[in-house]
């Protein structure tokens, strides 16, 4: 079986996304994680795995200085309830640990919903194992999951 950055980086190899996989210190905060890496909380994109009524599953991409509106989110999706499942349910969804979550090399290939406000920059995000990070073009990353880019977030 294949190691979390393994299938990262292959699966952004089959799409043709350019990823940068670095090895980082263990932070204890995003803002120990922004500093250790040079970039801004902002530049930190989360991959959290957001669960639907029906048992299914999606990735919301929100930065690190912000959260997820559910309003908005809900509203996008045209539904009426979505939950953060437990760590567990997480991992059996990806594959990944939460903390390492990402959509490259998901076990499940979800949907992927990115918020609006990461358009144009170069972001750092999971990259399936602890004490890794990749940084990536925020625009290449939604072409290549075909993700949604509307306004899902909310400032902290």
């Amino acid at each position: 079986m294949m190691r979390g950055t393994e299938r990262f980086l292959a699966d952004a190899a089959a799409r043709g996304l350019d990823v940068q996989l670095v090895e980082r210190a263990a932070a204890s905060s995003l803002d120990e994680a922004a500093r250790i890496m040079g970039i801004t909380p902002a530049d930190i994109v989360k991959s959290l795995v957001v669960k639907h009524r029906d048992g299914t599953f999606l990735f919301a991409l929100v930065p690190g200085d912000r959260q997820i509106s559910w309003p908005k989110l809900r509203a996008l999706l045209g539904v009426n309830k979505l939950s953060m499942p437990s760590a567990d349910i997480a991992f059996e969804a990806t594959g990944y640990e939460r903390g390492t979550i990402t959509p490259l090399g998901s076990s499940k290939p979800w949907p992927v919903y990115a918020d609006a406000s990461i358009a144009g920059r170069r972001i750092s995000m999971g990259a399936g194992e602890h004490g890794f990070s990749a940084f990536v073009k925020a625009d290449e990353l939604a072409q290549a999951l075909q993700a949604v880019v509307a306004d899902i977030s909310d400032p902290i």
